[in-house]
């Protein structure tokens, strides 16, 4: 399956599995969405470790899906990213991600509304985002790194080492890949030790004193994607990147 569940002493593993770079097609994040919803839901869970396979934990969405294929397409896209990053940050427990190789674009939108990150010694996180016609998830890249950083990565489209998020505390532990998913695993059995009920306030009441309403914001990004796309230079970039070429812009 796509996405792997396994849950065993109240702790949920979900993993993300489509390779060959985990580029989530529509149908993909919206499984995300609802197996987080029910995991979250469920009482015998008390925290939810999320890893990928492969050679990188996600390259976003799969553009191929999108290129050419109307307005439609872009639609299912946005409300399929909206869903699987609400669900990531409202899941009723602690969601800890494992991040290995690249975090691009979507990965960016659930690494960074995950309560816990714990990375790979060759974990970069990057926003292509400009360079494929798109804006988005720059709200979840700003609660990783400070704002000129976060500006500067958008309007580039360059990643950054994992070294750097940890210098920000963005990073809960940095480790080998071969380490990562038992090092989340081990503070997910001490926060599974604590009380079910106690566990699931505090996931409530921290998301109740965030200072900007994720979903509201990243929902506002959508919409300039969708604006691209209506000017027409959204295409150009996205066939650009499948095609393998350069972009030609006249506008």
């Amino acid at each position: 399956m796509p996405i792997n569940l396994k849950v065993q002493s109240s702790i949920a593993h979900v993993e993300i599995d489509y390779p060959p770079v985990n580029a989530l097609p529509v149908a993909g994040w919206f499984e995300l969405a609802r197996v987080l919803d029910q995991t979250g839901g469920d009482p015998g869970v008390s925290v939810v470790v999320l890893s990928a396979t492969g050679r990188g934990f996600c390259a976003g969405v799969d553009v191929k899906e999108l290129a050419g294929q109307g307005h439609e397409a872009l639609v299912g896209v946005n409300r399929g990213c909206f869903a699987a990053f609400k669900a990531v940050y409202e899941c009723e427990v602690p969601v800890i991600c494992c991040v290995h190789g690249f975090c691009l674009g979507g990965g960016i939108g659930i690494a960074g509304n995950s309560d816990v990150i714990v990375a790979s010694t060759d974990a970069t996180f990057g926003l292509p985002e400009v360079d494929r016609g798109a804006l988005g998830a720059a709200t979840h890249l700003s609660r990783l790194v400070p704002a000129q950083l976060m500006r500067a990565m958008v309007y580039s489209a360059k990643a950054v080492s994992v070294d750097e998020l940890y210098r920000f505390g963005s990073i809960y532990k940095v480790v080998e890949q071969s380490n990562l998913v038992a090092t989340a695993m081990e503070l997910a059995q001490d926060i599974a030790a604590k009380s079910p009920t106690i566990i699931r306030r505090a996931k409530e009441c921290l998301n109740g004193i965030d200072p900007i309403d994720v979903n509201k914001s990243y929902r506002f990004e959508q919409g300039f994607t969708y604006e691209l796309t209506v000017a027409g230079v959204a295409d150009e970039a996205r066939n650009a990147f499948v095609e393998k070429r350069e972009a030609s812009f006249d506008k």
